[in-house]
């Protein structure tokens, strides 16, 4: 009996190590292995399934341009990606060998969807190890395919352009400048122009006895020179009845309405687009029970970190010996503000002196303004509340000014009938004139508009604090956040703000703590005050309690 259990354990051991030696691999030296490209595939596929990512790296570094060609043809790269971080070293073991031996042609490998399966693991990590893991692969993937920087850059920006255009769906003002939905003012906008043409055109059937079918003769050139005065008397009566009922002021706000719509429309629209794009990606992704803007966030947050894992770009000499980085921001052709940035010393102190009037602007007016408010007897309790009014004025400011901005770009472009085509020269050009006379005039621009949409929707919201109203400290802090956020909007390289306000854990390259915050905890529990960005740049951290 002993005998049989020895025996049986014996064959056991015998078949494991016959299975370990079919995954591990052939012969020491391995050549009648890699000579043929199925056997190979069979080989990485047998140890992918092991785990042995590893042993199948060696097995790729072995590998000859032809067979690598066959071999990348027919590997299932969506089981590897399925399998990603593990299978991080196998995959950069691919690319690291497409580098080194450089075949001809350049087999198709889908670059892209490495990249955003990595993106989607950034989105939202779990391993902390996740960034060790894969930073060689994100190197050696942007090397063999150095267009897929841009590729991010872009889709970073149409998400968090996505993220901040949901923004704009709020109230708008009316006539008298009171907060109102779009769609009801439209609903008031519209029956005043019905009932104002309702009125024009009864006027017009009162004249029609006089001008209904008359003599074409009657208006010709010589019988205009003809007539006398009481006949142009009685015609400049009738014009400026119909021009009194048609030309009021109240009625030309429709135009500006409808512009609203469209942006609404078109956000929305780019949204949606964004949020398509996602779910190619991640289709375990609940898209219709997740909030849209923290999807976003979260996948732009993924691109910010696998740019930030690529490493620095490639360094270029010019024909001047002067070396630029390539795809650079600051010097690329796909930069918003091509016509003005350079690090000299000038620039270098402007900036300086922009965020010197944010910091002032956090550290004097904010703190006066806060005490202020301690001293209503209505706020005396509530000291998150005055915190939170402070915070959401600058984040109010921000974008109320950055949609003034494109509005009266869009206006003008529109008064002159220039195609709304971002390829056009001369759309271009005039584009380029407006953003500089607004950088001009920006200590004298009037913001009175903005300054009350700010106010009345603080005290909107917070109606039954009716004390707010009568605070000229709150009103004079809404005047100076307004001011410096029109000035920082209309740089030449603008600044915004950073508006992920997602309670999570601190990061150290965006975020301070507060001097009595809890130096024990990185979870963020408030925002006292917001980052301020200047082309993915953080300027001035965000300063949050923990």
């Amino acid at each position: 009996m002993l005998r049989q259990i020895l025996l049986k354990n014996h064959q056991e051991s015998l078949t494991m190590a016959d299975s370990r030696e079919r995954i591990r691999g052939p012969s020491r030296d391995g050549r009648e292995f890699l000579t043929s490209p199925r056997q190979v595939l069979r080989r990485l596929m047998l140890l992918s399934e092991g785990r042995q990512y590893r042993e199948a790296a060696g097995v790729v570094g072995r590998l000859g341009p032809s067979v690598l060609r066959s071999v990348i043809a027919e590997l299932p790269i969506d089981l590897l990606l399925e399998h990603l971080p593990h299978s991080a070293y196998l995959l950069e073991s691919f690319f690291s060998r497409l580098i080194t031996v450089n075949p001809s042609p350049k087999p198709d490998v889908p670059t892209e969807a490495v990249l955003w399966q990595l993106i989607k693991l950034f989105s939202n990590p779990h391993d902390p190890g996740l960034k060790q893991r894969c930073s060689k692969l994100l190197q050696s993937l942007v090397q063999y395919e150095p267009n897929l920087r841009h590729t991010i850059r872009e889709t970073r920006k149409s998400f968090n352009d996505a993220v901040q255009g949901l923004g704009v769906h709020g109230l708008t003002t009316d006539p008298s400048g009171q907060l109102i939905s779009l769609h009801m003012a439209l609903k008031t906008e519209l029956q005043r122009h019905v009932d104002t043409y309702k009125v024009a055109l009864h006027k017009l059937e009162e004249l029609s006895l006089v001008t209904i079918n008359q003599d074409p003769a009657h208006s010709s050139h010589q019988r205009l020179l003809a007539i006398n005065y009481g006949d142009i008397q009685q015609r400049l009566i009738d014009n400026k009845t119909i021009l009194t009922v048609l030309d009021k002021p109240a009625l030309k706000q429709l135009t500006s309405l409808i512009e609203n719509l469209s942006q609404r429309v078109e956000n929305d629209k780019e949204v949606l687009k964004a949020v398509g794009q996602v779910k190619r990606v991640d289709l375990q992704a609940n898209l219709e029970k997740r909030p849209a803007a923290g999807l976003l966030m979260n996948f732009a947050r993924g691109c910010e970190v696998v740019l930030q894992m690529m490493g620095p770009e490639n360094i270029s000499v010019g024909p001047n010996n002067n070396p630029s980085i390539i795809g650079s921001p600051k010097g690329g052709s796909n930069s918003s503000c091509s016509d003005g940035y350079h690090s000299d010393d000038s620039a270098n102190e402007e900036i300086s002196s922009m965020v010197s009037q944010y910091r002032l602007l956090y550290l004097e007016n904010r703190t006066d303004t806060l005490e202020a408010l301690d001293s209503l007897p209505q706020l005396k309790h509530v000291h998150n509340l005055k915190a939170k009014i402070l915070f959401s004025i600058i984040v109010l400011s921000f974008r109320l000014c950055h949609g003034m901005r494109e509005r009266k770009v869009m206006e003008v472009l529109r008064t002159l009938n220039c195609p709304l085509d971002s390829t056009n020269e001369i759309t271009l050009a005039l584009d380029r004139s407006i953003r500089q006379h607004l950088h001009d005039t920006i200590d004298t621009f009037p913001l009175g508009e903005i300054e009350r949409s700010v106010f009345n929707q603080v005290l909107s919201t917070l109606h039954e604090y009716s004390c707010l109203e009568s605070c000229p400290p709150l009103t004079h802090y809404v005047s100076a956040c307004v001011r410096l956020a029109w000035k920082m909007v209309n740089q030449k390289v603008p600044y915004y703000l950073d508006n992920d306000f997602n309670l999570g854990f601190l990061r150290l390259e965006k975020h301070d703590r507060h001097a009595q915050a809890d130096r024990r905890s990185d979870l963020i529990k408030a925002f006292l005050w917001p980052a301020l960005m200047q082309n993915n740049h953080c300027m001035f951290k965000a300063i949050v309690v923990t």
